[in-house]
């Protein structure tokens, strides 16, 4: 205790004591330590001193303060006596953590006292204490060089783990296996060249079934951690030869640790549902999972097809549930594969749905659900017909409730990835066999029947009216009657699933009931609910549905909802630092989870941060919906999500913090222009304390200063976003140098983001990278492109704001842009670089302001409107429109070019497939700004003709308008070289003013409509055969359409 003591008053930064003690005092302490080292009998008192003297040292070696630590060190090493080797070598990889590059020059000396302790020690304590130094030292030592001094250490390192196995010592061999984990994490590229014996040896401790159950899995996560060393070993663990069959094969055999308890059968509650489990089972779970998203489809389903057909085929029931958990755990990695294989992967699924156990079959409908998940929405609109009748005939077994419970659990996850036009033909046998189970089945089954009666009306959304009469009796009767202890989960999911019925059929056929609903949920929030009552979290998430179904109708309740509310919101993190070997109580609580930290053990209570979490995405819900009529909550939501900006603890806490900002600065701004009470100062004011103060960037708080610090690179993408959406909400109240603040935010942004792509160039470059390593790292560079899209955002929404006054602020970016157009460059990064300009000339065109970058851009345009990317081409076709329309004379040189370019877009045979329809409807769009704003000086007739047989736009709504009015404009003005010789084009003309009144309002609007009436009246008029003929001649709907309209 005195150790321990000590070490906490002398080592810790903040509390030490060790500047206020005297010279003489501090030289007794040391001394002190360094007997007590050599004398003290008891091991554990032993190891504590260690940990002593270790932090000490670190704290003042390196400054000379404690010359005599490193001779005694090596002294005590090289004694021959086992306790003060084992001493000198735990202290030795303790001090490699704080300072291993002070250790360099001792390094040849270091090597060699280690060499010996590890093959030649008696004692295993002392060889396992050298192994520990060793390791500590690969894991520190940041110079490649220095680290391989150890390479020739490898083999001895491995045969003291052998050695331990051996002797029976497994306490021992888990030590060292964590001690290799520990490099496996750190260098793995140190073990590259043994990694053959190395992965050997691993493997064999991992599929050894004579050891312990903890030390089989140290082993496999040896072997998961390498293949999962992707950022410093790409691809290495692919080309080892036979690893990934033999791995997989291991993981998977963990799966059989499996009994057939009676407990699962009696299907009480969800906590049984993983009796009769072993501790394998959870890591061979867990590890397939992992090697899956590590090592790709490609590596992993070729190993899983060579095992998989013959556990499904077997006679032992654990092996045709394992192979069906395989497929549930690998999907999400295997996705692009699987799907290619969907057929045969769901009949597997399908067959073992049939299995006579019915521990099987519940894995058959795990595996459906999860891929589900992963493989949707492909599985759902390819497979429905095969699995929805198996799904909802599986909910007919009343002798096994936990298999119809699964199977309602997996028509939730079908539900979440289907579209509506597939749910209707199956919602009659769905909702019955729901019903019946509400009615009949057991609690467990009766909550999964509500979870998926909700989850089917969100999908079926209108389609469900029809059921509407028959499921709200039985909801709200379990709403009403529920009410003792053992159903509070029940009556919650209840709550849950009239919210959700409520939104799919909408307002007018909810409010009926939505009274009383509302008024049992006030009941229920202002009773005495346990801490532990589910209700509470549950009713968090109904308010704010019923809010989004009934809008403005539910201000009333608002005064109910939001002070629970809003203390959820609040809810400070339940944390606990404890040192690695502290007793943490909580350790069996399935509500914490620990973290090691080094020689510290982080405890989190997760169950708070979900409520937190829930409470601030609802708050950012109500604030959505109702807009002004929030204005009451605005200042005091404000103050608590700016701070959760940086709420590292929690990601999707941030995250609601980042939706929400903009969401409250909307409604202030509506609420005031409604006359709320306050002006446009207090919206100032409200906009200052969220953006933060860009002059203190160290102590500064806000919106800029959490977008500077994000961690991770996923939310940043997510503030940009809402940086955008509040500049164009009110960014006209911002001041000059909070725009520049603004701008060198996004510069950060986007200079951080290249440091990061350059980073992943790099791990191109290593000897094992390869096709599979590509597609994995293509992922982490979509994000980077998200980071940059967002910032375009914020660029394009400066630009529309403050026209030509925000070309000063674009161009401290153009350094950053610009080499984002070069070709061996992503499709997507051209592509933004490309929108960048295109908001340049849209709005910032004024007095040529922007005409500085044409030259630059240009050939761009027009290469990439016939770039093999769509998403390119359709922004360069954009592009080529507006500086048509916008920079006047400027263009015409390459509008020739230009309009060929684009004639070949419209005219490509594929134009109109899906893929490309956005990108051919801008093409047009662009021929047609061209014809109007620069045909002055050229023949445009054939392009007329072109743009006109291409009319109507159809998926680019925004371009249709624009395009559609144009050619309304041009035939009121009679255009000839629009109507051609002798209105030759007219049959043409009217054709296509017949789909756009046959189409409505998504193609031109009421006063366009209006005005395209007009001309076919006036043609009636003047030519009533001709048009007659013409009409005769169109599509049923346009004839309908026109002769309507005329009459």
């Amino acid at each position: 205790m005195c150790a321990v003591l000590l070490r906490k008053v002398i080592t810790k930064d903040e509390a030490s004591l060790w500047p206020a003690i005297t010279d003489p005092a501090k030289a007794t302490v040391k001394q002190e330590l360094m007997n007590a080292i050599q004398e003290e009998p008891e091991r554990s008192i032993c190891h504590k001193l260690c940990d002593t003297i270790s932090e000490l040292g670190a704290g003042i070696l390196e400054e000379g303060g404690w010359p005599e630590l490193m001779p005694f060190m090596f002294q005590c090493v090289q004694s021959g006596q086992a306790r003060l080797q084992e001493n000198a070598l735990l202290i030795f990889s303790q001090l490699a953590q704080y300072m291993a590059d002070a250790f360099i020059p001792y390094l040849g000396t270091l090597h060699g006292v280690l060499k010996q302790c590890i093959c030649q020690a008696a004692s295993s304590e002392v060889r396992t204490a050298a192994l520990k130094a060793t390791t500590a030292f690969i894991s520190t030592i940041e110079a490649p060089q220095e680290r391989d001094r150890f390479q020739d250490m490898l083999p001895d390192m491995l045969s003291t783990l052998s050695h331990s196995l051996q002797t029976g010592e497994e306490k021992t061999a888990q030590e060292a296996l964590e001690m290799f984990i520990e490099v496996a994490e750190t260098h793995p590229r140190f073990l590259r060249k043994q990694l053959a014996p190395v992965t050997d040896a691993m493997l064999q401790v991992a599929e050894a079934d004579s050891l312990e159950d903890s030390t089989r899995q140290l082993a496999a996560e040896f072997l998961v951690t390498l293949a999962e060393a992707r950022e410093k070993a790409p691809g290495m663990m692919r080309k080892l030869p036979n690893f990934s069959t033999r791995i997989f094969v291991c993981v998977t055999g963990f799966l059989l640790d499996i009994e057939d308890d009676p407990d699962w059968h009696l299907a009480e509650d969800e906590a049984q549902e993983d009796a009769g489990q072993g501790e394998l089972f959870d890591v061979g779970q867990e590890c397939l999972d992992r090697l899956a998203l590590s090592m790709g489809g490609k590596t992993i389903l070729p190993a899983a097809s060579q095992v998989l057909p013959g556990y499904a085929q077997d006679q032992d029931w654990k092996k045709r549930h394992a192979g069906l958990i395989v497929l549930a755990q690998i999907a999400e990695g295997c996705q692009k594969e699987m799907l290619q294989q969907l057929g045969p992967i769901i009949d597997l699924c399908l067959a073992g749905a049939q299995d006579p156990h019915p521990r099987v079959r519940w894995a058959a409908f795990q595996a459906l659900g999860q891929l589900s998940s992963d493989l949707g929405p492909d599985l759902q609109t390819n497979q429905h017909a095969k699995v929805m009748p198996v799904m909802i005939g599986a909910m007919e077994d009343f002798q096994n409730p936990r298999v119809q419970a699964h199977a309602a659990a997996a028509i939730v996850n079908f539900s979440e990835n289907c579209s509506s036009d597939i749910m209707p033909q199956y919602l009659d046998g769905i909702i019955s066999k729901l019903l019946i189970l509400l009615q009949g089945g057991k609690k467990m089954a009766q909550e999964g029947a509500l979870t998926a009666m909700a989850s089917v009306a969100d999908c079926a959304q209108q389609s469900f009216v029809k059921y509407y009469d028959a499921v709200i009796p039985y909801l709200k009767s379990i709403l009403t009657g529920a009410t003792d202890k053992s159903h509070r989960l029940l009556r919650a999911k209840a709550m849950e699933c009239i919210s959700l019925v409520g939104m799919a059929v909408g307002r007018e056929r909810f409010r009926q009931d939505a009274k009383g609903v509302m008024e049992i949920l006030v009941s229920l929030q202002n009773s005495a609910l346990d801490d532990d009552d589910p209700i509470s979290s549950y009713m968090l998430q109904a308010w704010a549905r019923l809010c989004k179904c009934l809008g403005q109708e539910f201000l009333p309740y608002m005064q109910i909802v939001m002070p629970p509310l809003l203390q959820s919101a609040q809810l400070k993190p339940d944390v606990r630092v404890l040192d690695a070997d502290e007793e943490n109580e909580d350790e069996d609580d399935d509500e914490v989870e620990t973290i090691l930290l080094g020689d510290k053990k982080i405890s989190i209570r997760t169950s708070i941060l979900e409520e937190k979490a829930t409470a601030c995405n609802m708050l950012c819900c109500y604030a959505d919906e109702l807009k002004e009529g929030f204005f009451p909550w605005i200042e005091e939501v404000a103050q608590i999500m700016v701070p959760l900006l940086k709420f590292y603890f929690h990601e999707e806490v941030r995250k609601a913090a980042v939706n929400t900002l903009p969401e409250l600065l909307l409604a202030a701004k509506l609420a005031v222009e409604k006359g709320c009470g306050k002006d446009i100062s207090w919206l100032k004011q409200l906009l200052d304390f969220i953006l933060g103060s860009p002059v203190d960037k160290e102590s500064g708080s806000g919106f800029l200063e959490a977008l500077r610090k994000e961690p991770e690179v996923e939310i940043t993408g997510y503030m940009l976003q809402s940086l955008q959406e509040i500049l164009l909400a009110v960014g006209e109240l911002l001041e000059a140098h909070q725009l520049a603040a603004i701008v060198e935010e996004l510069r950060q942004a986007l200079a951080k983001s290249e440091e990061r792509r350059q980073e992943l160039k790099e791990r191109t470059k290593s000897e094992d990278f390869d096709e599979e390593e590509l597609e994995l790292l293509m992922n982490e560079t979509e994000q980077e492109e998200s980071v940059y899209d967002g910032v375009a955002d914020c660029l394009g929404a400066m630009l529309k704001k403050y026209h030509t006054d925000a070309l000063p602020f674009v161009d401290q970016l153009m350094p950053l842009v610009l080499p984002t157009l070069a070709s061996d460059r992503s499709a997507e990064d051209r592509r933004i670089a490309i929108c960048i300009f295109d908001d340049m000339v849209e709005y910032a065109h004024a007095n040529g302001a922007c005409l500085k970058y044409l030259e630059v851009f240009m050939p761009h345009l027009l290469a990439g409107c016939i770039d093999e990317n769509a998403d390119v081409r359709q922004c360069a076709a954009y592009g080529l429109g507006v500086a048509a329309q916008h920079l006047g004379g400027s263009v015409q040189p390459v509008c020739q070019d230009a309009l060929q370019r684009l004639i070949r877009v419209v005219q490509h045979q594929e134009s109109r497939s899906k893929e490309n329809e956005m990108a051919t409807d801008n093409a047009i769009s662009a021929i047609g700004k061209i014809c109007e704003f620069q045909g002055g000086s050229m023949d445009i007739s054939q392009a007329l003709q072109v743009w006109l047989g291409a009319l109507p736009i159809r998926s680019d709504l925004a371009e249709a308008l624009i395009a559609h009015e144009q050619l309304v404009r041009m035939v009121e003005s009679q255009n000839r070289a629009l109507l051609g010789n002798n209105n030759e084009s007219l049959p043409r003309i009217i054709g296509v003013f017949g789909e756009l009144v046959a189409a409505g309002e998504d193609l031109l609007s009421l006063e366009l409509k209006q005005r395209c009436v007009a001309i076919l009246k006036q043609i009636q008029s003047s030519m009533p055969d001709s048009i007659n003929q013409i009409v005769a001649a169109l599509p049923p709907e346009s004839q309908s359409a026109l002769k309507t309209a005329i009459a």
